[in-house]
């Protein structure tokens, strides 16, 4: 039966309005549990950490992780994974020294050195950006090492990690190739490869965590050392 003329039907459910404090408090909840969820996947990165360091890749346990972190194996394995996966983002996390979902690239310390147009002055900033990083990686660094002898995946981090210092030092030599930053005769690609090898974590750990060199040497004589070799006399 037809509605009489001027009658209106009930409004369809399916076509009323959002409800704006409805949405308010979805999102609120939503917010809730992804800050709830960020602070576990940190508390069991940190355990990861922790325990890599203490007792070395292959003796550290899930369930272990699990415990320090005061959650369940299942909740390490949902929120992160297995034990490459909290090794890769523990190293991760050491790179840019949090868990902040903000790339090295777009870190104040890298857009400084960019912001530089004296040579000299960033090459100093890079160093001091490179030793940064090594000093929060360098005692991960040598789990890593000794993970990849047993674990295939760790070996390919550590080899994702090599080309992602080769790359970092290429993108820096492009820049400072374009301030006429290089010396006559030297290459991109060898000066990058100098600054690759230079900057590979070991030397830090030979320097500062062996041989108790302060951070300001090592930060001095690898700057003085990559300004010998690469920039015009």
């Amino acid at each position: 039966m037809s509605p009489p003329p001027g009658a209106t039907s009930p409004p369809d459910a399916t076509t009323r309005p959002p409800d704006p404090a409805s949405q308010q408090r979805k999102r609120y909840a939503s917010q809730v549990r992804d800050e709830q969820a960020r602070r576990t996947r940190r508390a069991i990165v940190t355990a990861a950490h922790d325990l890599f360091l203490a007792q070395g890749y292959a003796a550290t346990t899930i369930d272990g992780i699990a415990e320090a972190a005061h959650v369940s194996r299942r909740t390490v394995f949902n929120s992160v994974g297995g034990k490459a996966a909290l090794l890769k983002l523990a190293w991760d996390w050491a790179i840019v020294g949090d868990d902040e979902p903000v790339p090295l690239a777009d870190r104040p310390a890298i857009k400084a050195i960019l912001a530089e147009s004296d040579p000299r002055k960033a090459l100093m900033l890079w160093v001091q950006a490179v030793a940064d990083v090594a000093a929060r990686t360098a005692p991960l660094g040598e789990v890593l090492t000794a993970a990849s002898d047993i674990d295939p995946a760790a070996a390919q981090l550590l080899a994702g990690a090599s080309r992602g210092r080769l790359l970092g030092a290429t993108v820096f030599i492009r820049y400072l190739a374009s301030l006429d930053g290089l010396a006559a005769g030297m290459t991109e690609q060898r000066a990058a490869e100098l600054c690759w090898a230079l900057t590979e974590g070991h030397l830090y750990r030979l320097l500062v965590t062996q041989r108790s060199w302060s951070t300001a040497d090592f930060n001095r004589w690898l700057s003085d050392s990559l300004a010998a070799a690469l920039l015009p006399t």
